[in-house]
């Protein structure tokens, strides 16, 4: 099985038009969060509008997983705690998203929502409790934030990690969480797009403009992790010990080499019905 994983687009049409492309080469598409920008100037329902377009768009075409990130919040819960209503929604459209647990083969994939309060959070240590117990041996986890006190946490300045979720790692040790949040990590030094704590491997795609987008592929079936961004593509062998740096990519296979030659700017886009 191939994952095509990508976070923080932030409302970039350039890169969901790349996605909506490149998303037909996979058996899964995981979005890690950050699919609108709460700083773009388009009006919040109008990015919600055209990024379910896309999102119908991706489904059609292979399973799709996405999460919330922080940018994603659109309303509070009758507690007061920031949620995203609309991802919800995207189920109606066979996605998988915050609170779900998909299971592909012999690999179960648990969608986590961004948490903005302790109820939220006690439903997520429930979730992740519930999913541990019939968990297969390959149990993937999508949490927008990645650890506290990691490289694929490390802004070049601070770390902006989950505290909670290393505890939720080392309880569990699923076999991968995919995150991203902190977009400077993969290319500052310090950071990386890569870590490992206990069994558990962690990814953060990082953030760079343009198209396509920086993105991760995930060959389970071959147990490697690539990485590519602009100028630069690397590779992490997932069944033998953490080692940096990651080895460059120097022979692709031609499934990955087909992504760099997605580069048509004039695809269609989903138009919103206002604004």
């Amino acid at each position: 099985m191939r994952c095509l994983v990508v976070a923080d687009l932030h409302y970039s049409l350039p890169q969901l038009d790349w996605l909506v492309s490149a998303a037909p080469q996979f058996d899964l598409v995981i979005f890690a969060g950050d699919a609108l920008d709460i700083g773009s100037m388009v009006d919040f329902r109008a990015q919600i509008v055209v990024v379910k377009k896309y999102l119908a768009l991706l489904a059609a075409t292979t399973r799709v997983i996405l999460c919330s990130g922080n940018h994603d919040l659109d309303e509070r819960n009758a507690e007061g705690e920031k949620i995203s209503r609309w991802i919800s929604e995207v189920r109606e459209l066979g996605i998988a998203c915050d609170g779900d647990s998909l299971g592909i083969g012999d690999t179960m994939f648990t969608v986590c929502p961004w948490w903005d309060g302790p109820l939220v959070k006690q439903r997520l240590i429930e979730q992740l409790r519930d999913a541990a117990a019939s968990r297969p041996q390959c149990w993937i986890w999508a949490h927008h934030a990645p650890p506290a006190d990691s490289p694929t946490s490390w802004s070049g300045k601070r770390f902006f990690g989950d505290v909670e979720l290393v505890q939720w790692i080392m309880r569990y040790q699923p076999s991968m969480v995919i995150s991203g949040h902190v977009h400077q990590s993969p290319f500052v030094t310090g950071g990386s797009w890569f870590d490992r704590l206990g069994q558990s491997w962690v990814f953060n795609t990082g953030l760079q403009p343009g198209r396509p987008p920086t993105y991760i592929v995930l060959d389970l079936g071959a147990d490697k992790a690539f990485w590519l961004a602009a100028g630069e593509a690397q590779w992490v062998d997932l069944s033998a010990p953490l080692k940096r740096p990651a080895a460059a990519i120097e022979a692709p296979p031609d499934w990955l080499t087909f992504l760099d030659r997605i580069a048509d700017p004039s695809l269609a886009r989903p138009r919103a019905a206002a604004g």
